[in-house]
């Protein structure tokens, strides 16, 4: 009796663990149908977001539709005039500039993708220049992705600056320099011991984060100040870019390092000198309109209504001298319509 109960004993724990093993099977199917597979984790840009593709199919055409390697090498062979007229230079000054600016800026080609030739970022920036074109249409054009755009192109600018500032911009320092430009204003537009005409420009920008009414100027939008000092012959001497467009131009004039000197008498402006049949001297001074501080070194034209003929005189041809600044900048501007736009780069970059 003792044997029977002890076997049906056993025979009802085997069959719980048979009930337990299916329910256990059926739970973790359960969980198989309702789980998803742990995949690997996808790619992401800095920002968070998950990256949708590697690269858009068009703009791994690049060679065989992109500008740079079809229009530019076509205008490189047969029309020299149409290349300075798509990137404002000839195409010996663009192979130039891209030798000397390979030790720069050159790029090594990784496993995962080949690194942009330095060509066409130059011919990219360039473009950007002389168009004034966005970064979107120069996307489509050269068949280069947008993100790479906004990053190269500050860039090149910077490395073009830091490669020919030390030859193209150099500031007058002697009494001899400063001499021939005053020789030059007085063979060309009959004004004597003037040695440059002064103005700002203010060029767009969009409203800095943050900026309050800081770069809001009082032509009603913002910008910062390219303030130049140019010769008789429409040549840039001096040239200060960044500051903000609020103070105007006058206030940017005093803060920059050229103002600053030649009131301290560092500039190396000439001993004054007598005008063609007069015996007083006078000095050599910039000439600038009315937004400028009067000073022995800077004169202006007289502002009230009433001149007499002497004083109408010489307003007339103060300001036909000063208005070589005027057409320095509208060459500036027709050669490179980015300065006539709203440049969409970030204030700091702007300023370059």
């Amino acid at each position: 009796m003792s044997n029977r109960k002890s076997k049906n004993y056993m025979k009802s724990i085997e069959s719980k663990k048979m009930n337990m093993k299916s329910i256990e099977i059926q739970v973790i199917d359960g969980l198989r149908r309702h789980t998803r597979v742990p995949q690997p984790p996808a790619p992401r840009r800095k920002d968070g977001r998950a990256r949708r593709i590697w690269a858009r199919e068009w703009l791994t055409r690049q060679q065989l539709r992109g500008d740079y390697d079809q229009l530019l090498q076509e205008l490189n062979k047969v029309d020299h005039k149409g290349h300075k007229n798509f990137q404002q230079i000839y195409p010996e000054l663009f192979e130039e500039i891209v030798e000397r600016l390979t030790p720069l800026l050159k790029k090594k080609d990784t496993k995962l993708r080949r690194a942009h030739e330095l060509g066409l970022k130059l011919a990219v920036t360039l473009r950007h220049l002389a168009s004034g074109n966005d970064y979107t249409s120069l996307q489509y054009s050269f068949r280069v992705s947008k993100s790479s755009i906004c990053r190269f192109i500050p860039v090149v600018c910077q490395a073009i600056i830091d490669t020919y500032k030390p030859e193209v911009m150099k500031c007058l320092k002697t009494p001899e320099e400063w001499n021939d430009v005053a020789k030059c204003f007085a063979s060309k537009w009959n004004y004597f011991n003037c040695v440059g005409a002064l103005d700002g420009k203010h060029i767009a920008i969009k409203k800095p984060k943050g900026g309050g009414s800081l770069y809001f100027s009082y032509k009603k939008f913002h910008s910062i100040v390219l303030t130049t000092l140019s010769d008789a012959k429409y040549k840039f001497l001096f040239v200060d870019v960044g500051a903000e467009g609020g103070p105007g131009d006058g206030g940017t004039w005093q803060k920059c390092n050229l103002a600053r000197a030649i009131a301290n008498n560092r500039a190396g402006l000439p001993q004054d000198r007598n005008l063609p049949n007069d015996d007083e001297p006078i000095p050599f001074h910039i000439v600038a309109d009315d937004a400028f501080a009067l000073n022995t070194w800077l004169m202006k034209p007289y502002s009230h209504q009433s001149q007499d003929p002497t004083e109408r005189l010489y307003s007339y041809r103060l300001s036909r001298a000063r208005r070589v600044v005027e057409n320095a900048f509208v060459l500036l501007q027709m050669r490179w319509r980015v300065f006539g736009t709203t440049m969409q780069q970030d204030y700091r970059c702007a300023r370059r």
